[in-house]
């Protein structure tokens, strides 16, 4: 089988993000696997002017719309603003529609609380459904994500490689089956 492609969004562009960690941790975990490719993508780097909003930010983001046309699942990592998910990710996540239908989403969670974004992931769940993305069964979460990572990206408590490690798995076998079901349609 030829390789999936799953990028990894990180939901944030705001200064001080405490979410690059883990979202750093995560897409180092994914590349290395054999048969993933897969990208970061920040979204510092797309254009989200204040101005436009859905398809008139997919016009000015041509290559996050080719990515999501050609990806087989994504890794959405968001941290938890007032029990929900950052204004950016839902004006990123709105600039497609058809083009994530029957895909698989893999949401990890980001708080310097105790619940790891607990909230924010049955917030965005109800978006990613409604634009026809599948959620995995499985989501990440990072608690106290402020004294988990050290200034340099290292995770102090080893426990969550083994659970980034069963979340990709979850992920990647549900994008394989659903690839599978999309390119018999």
């Amino acid at each position: 089988m030829q390789k999936l492609f799953i990028p990894v969004l990180l939901g944030t562009s705001r200064q001080g993000r405490f979410s690059e960690k883990p979202a750093n941790l995560i897409f180092q975990q994914l590349k290395q696997r054999e048969n993933i490719e897969t990208i970061l993508i920040d979204p510092r780097n797309l254009n989200l002017p204040e101005t436009d909003d859905g398809r008139n930010l997919a016009a000015l983001n041509p290559e996050y719309m080719d990515m999501v046309k050609r990806m087989d699942g994504m890794i959405i990592v968001s941290p938890e603003y007032n029990h929900s998910f950052p204004g950016t990710l839902k004006r990123i996540l709105d600039m497609a529609d058809l083009e994530y239908r029957k895909k698989a989403v893999l949401i990890a969670g980001v708080s310097n609380g105790e619940i790891g974004g607990a909230r924010m992931i049955e917030a965005l769940n109800t978006v990613v459904k409604a634009l026809g993305l599948a959620p995995t069964q499985y989501d990440l979460k990072f608690f106290k994500v402020n004294e988990l990572f050290d200034e340099a990206g290292n995770i102090s408590d080893q426990t969550y490689l083994k659970k980034i490690e069963r979340g990709i798995d979850d992920l990647i076998w549900m994008s394989e089956v659903l690839k599978t079901a999309r390119e018999k349609n």
